[in-house]
């Protein structure tokens, strides 16, 4: 019988890595303009889940950083804001990206040399 902690232990590590990636999904999904209730369903199909709760707040932070733009359209039945990355978002997106994928590749590699007790 496993350790009933695991399961505690692992919520919250998962969680803390979330945390790290989530500028990364929006910040990619942002690379056109799009809505907060388009962007939490776009992630969700992605297998990234997040709540208006959450990604609210995160989008007004990452606009006052200068990362993100903001722009309001009333055409349609209901006025909605739409978020886009800035030329400084893009860049910071690229970094991002380049950081994801050497720390992917080594965690990979790794993960691939250590012996699973599974």
């Amino acid at each position: 019988m496993s350790n009933p902690n695991v399961q505690e232990l692992v919520a919250g590590f998962v969680l803390e890595m979330r945390r790290g990636m989530i500028v990364l999904a929006v910040l990619a999904k942002l690379e056109t303009p799009t809505y907060g209730y388009s962007l939490i369903g776009e992630l969700a199909d992605t297998g990234i889940a997040i709540e208006a709760n959450t990604l609210y707040p995160l989008l007004r932070r990452l606009e006052g950083q200068g990362l993100l733009e903001s722009s309001w359209n009333t055409e349609g039945a209901k006025p909605r804001k739409y978020y886009t990355n800035t030329t400084f978002g893009q860049e910071v997106l690229a970094e991002l990206k380049a950081q994801w994928n050497v720390t992917s590749k080594s965690m990979n590699k790794l993960l691939r040399d250590t012996r699973s007790t599974t």
